[in-house]
């Protein structure tokens, strides 16, 4: 019988609190669930489980067995799998959480990339400016702007996110061009309420800084937005390059003071702590990282 086999039935029988509860879950009859169990058992030398007509109990040899029994399986079954994933290739769902605008100008094309390279992937990808949780969500992994403050994740830094001033060329025909930021007040802004920054924005070049208040009619959460917003005319965003790389590539908008940039803020991919990572996972990190060096897209 294998140890794996009476691993998992005490397991399941164990959160479960019955062996028809456990059986259900494994897919196995009662009868050779509690034969697993007692096989274990045996194999141990030590009673895990207290049997009574209506529910099952955990003795104190159980509890500790159960404290550490589930990560050692898992990690087993992550090395299992990653060896059949050397030999066939990467294969397996991964779901992925990002920013919005982040996700719909660069990591939504970046994993259909990582996925034409391994077709057996496949991705569930979620949008949302707010930091989710991801052991609630389900999330495998995360890329997050800024640092936040949770707890039990581990972080790759990917790169740095860099902000500039960009406005349409009409806007700057109209208004004229500022030639340094003491004439900035006399312009208006377009907001970006996603920003570290929003409130005030710092600028700085070489070793030089020096903050502006921004004043204007419009306070949008998308940076895409925002360089729309601008496009149109409506005024000077603050917007991260990969927001709006596309515009200033085709002449819609251009940078303003570009000797100056924003504070930068860290790029990093999140993953859960205290768990073996798959290598499907592994791959999908390595290749942002990789990818977004190589494109310059921050």
């Amino acid at each position: 019988m294998d140890v794996i086999d009476t691993l998992r039935a005490f397991i399941a029988t164990a959160q479960a609190g019955s062996f028809t509860g456990a059986a259900d879950q494994l897919g196995v009859s009662n009868r050779l669930t509690s034969k697993y169990v007692a096989e274990l058992e045996e194999r141990l030398g030590v009673r895990l489980l207290q049997r009574t007509t209506r529910r099952v109990g955990i003795t104190p040899a159980g509890e500790a067995l159960l404290s550490r029994a589930p990560a050692i399986l898992e990690e087993l079954d992550e090395l299992l799998a990653d060896a059949s994933e050397e030999a066939r290739g990467l294969s397996g769902h991964i779901r992925v959480s990002a920013p919005v605008t982040f996700g719909e100008t660069y990591v939504a094309t970046m994993l259909s990339r990582f996925m034409d390279d391994h077709p057996g992937v496949t991705v569930d990808l979620r949008l949302d400016d707010a930091y989710v949780d991801l052991a609630t969500a389900g999330i495998d992994l995360a890329f997050r702007i800024g640092s936040g403050n949770a707890l039990a994740v581990k972080a790759r830094r990917l790169g740095e996110m860099k902000v500039f001033l960009v406005a349409s060329p009409d806007y700057l025909a109209e208004r004229g061009v500022p030639e340094s930021p003491d004439e900035l007040p006399k312009h208006v802004f377009i907001r970006d309420s996603n920003l570290r920054s929003k409130r005030r924005w710092t600028l700085k070049t070489g070793g030089d800084e020096v903050s502006i208040d921004p004043e204007g009619s419009f306070t949008v959460n998308s940076a895409r937005i925002a360089c729309e917003l601008a496009v149109a005319g409506r005024g000077i965003a603050f917007a991260p390059l990969f927001a709006s790389s596309h515009y200033l590539a085709s002449g819609e908008l251009q940078a303003v003071l570009p000797e100056y940039e924003g504070e930068p803020s860290a790029v990093s991919a999140v993953y859960l702590e205290g768990r073996g990572l798959p290598r499907r996972l592994r791959a999908l990190i390595e290749y942002a990282a990789d990818d977004i060096r190589k494109s310059g897209v921050l």
